[in-house]
C-alpha cells in the first residue's frame, strides 16, 4: 500500500515521486514501461492509466493521486488525455483520495497583453486549450477533492520542453538554433522542481481544493536573454538564433499533422506570455527557483 500514487514517469511525475520519498512517503508510480526514479520508498507498476479497474486497484489507500502524464505529441492528446483523466477520477473517488493535477496555461488561451493569474477565465478557442478546459471542469465536478496546479513551459533538470529540445543541442555543437516564435518578447519558464514542490504542498492543503493555482515561477525572460544565460552557464560562446518567419509553421501544418497542432499554439511564442503566480505565493509560501539556478541544473545534465 503506497501514500501517494503517481501516473506517469517524465519530468514532473519523476520529481514528484522523489521529493515525496526523499520526505519518508511511500509512493507508487504507474506507467506503461514501470519506469520511475530508484528510491527504496518508490515502487514502479507497468500498467495502463487508462483502465478505471486496475488504476482503482493500484491506488487502494492512498491519500494522493498525482496526475501527472502528458502524451509527448499533440496529435495524441485528443485520444490519449480524456481516458486517463476520466480513470483518474474514478480511482480517486473509489479510494477517497485526493486527485493532484499538472496543468497548463493553455485552457486560459490568447489574453490581453499576454497576462495570466489565478482567476482569469479560461477562454481558450484551440482544441488543445478546449480540452484542458473540459478536463478541469470535469474533475471540479466529480463531487471529489481535486486541485489543479498550472505551470508554464519547463526548464530544469531533465526537463523536455521546446527549449531544451531546440537550443541545447545548438549551444553543445556550436552551431545556430532556428527559433518558432518572437527572440524578444518576454515569455514565463516554470522550472520543473518548483511544479512538484507546489503540487506536493497544495494537494495535501483543504484551502487548496476545488480551483486552479499557478506555480510561482521566476520573472518572464526573452528567448534571446535565456540563449544567453544557457551558454553562460555551460561555458560555451553565444550561439546565433535565427527566428522562423510565423507563416512557416503554418504553412507547414496544411499538410503536417504535428506542425499544424504546433501552430495553434504559436500565440505563446510571438506575443508577451507572462504568469502570475502571486495569489500562491502568499497563501502558500512557496517561492519560485532562482532561473540561472534552474538552468544550471539544465545544462549540467547535458554537458556531464
Amino acid at each position: 500500500m503506497a501514500e501517494h500514487v503517481i501516473i506517469g514517469a517524465g519530468s514532473i511525475g519523476t520529481n514528484v515521486a522523489r521529493l515525496l520519498a526523499d520526505h519518508g512517503e511511500s509512493v507508487r508510480i504507474v506507467t506503461r514501461s514501470g519506469s520511475g526514479p530508484d528510491h527504496p520508498l518508490i515502487m514502479r507498476v507497468a500498467a495502463d492509466a487508462s483502465d478505471p479497474s486496475r488504476l482503482t486497484e493500484l491506488s487502494r489507500g492512498a491519500k494522493v493521486i498525482y496526475h501527472c502524464a502528458n502524451p509527448p505529441s499533440y496529435t495524441t492528446w485528443e485520444r490519449l488525455l480524456p481516458p486517463m483523466q476520466t480513470a483518474a477520477i474514478t480511482a480517486a473517488k473509489a479510494n477517497d483520495a485526493v486527485l493532484a493535477l499538472t496543468g497548463s496555461l493553455y485552457a486560459y488561451g490568447r489574453q490581453p497583453g499576454g497576462r495570466m493569474n489565478e482567476h482569469t477565465p479560461m477562454a481558450a478557442t484551440g482544441r488543445k486549450g478546449r480540452l484542458r478546459k473540459r478536463m478541469w471542469e470535469q474533475a471540479r465536478a466529480a463531487g471529489i477533492r481535486t486541485v489543479e496546479v498550472r505551470g508554464a513551459d519547463y526548464i530544469g533538470k531533465d526537463a523536455a520542453g521546446l527549449y531544451a529540445m531546440v537550443i541545447e543541442p545548438a549551444l553543445m555543437k556550436g552551431r545556430a538554433a532556428w527559433i518558432p516564435g518572437h527572440l524578444d518578447m518576454p515569455h514565463t519558464f516554470t522550472v520543473n522542481r518548483d511544479m512538484a514542490k507546489a503540487l506536493t504542498t497544495l494537494a495535501q492543503d483543504q484551502r487548496a481544493w476545488g480551483r486552479a493555482w499557478h506555480v510561482p515561477s521566476p520573472p518572464a525572460v526573452t528567448i534571446r536573454e535565456l540563449a544567453h544565460r544557457y551558454a553562460v552557464a555551460a561555458g560555451r560562446p553565444p550561439i546565433t538564433l535565427i527566428q522562423m518567419p510565423r507563416f512557416a509553421m503554418r504553412t507547414a501544418g496544411l499538410v503536417i499533422p504535428i506542425a499544424r497542432e504546433t501552430a495553434e499554439m504559436d500565440y505563446q511564442w510571438y506575443a508577451p506570455f507572462h504568469m502570475d503566480a502571486t495569489e500562491t505565493a502568499d497563501t502558500f509560501g512557496l517561492t519560485a527557483t532562482d532561473l540561472d539556478t534552474a538552468i544550471r541544473d539544465q545544462v549540467g545534465t547535458i554537458t556531464s
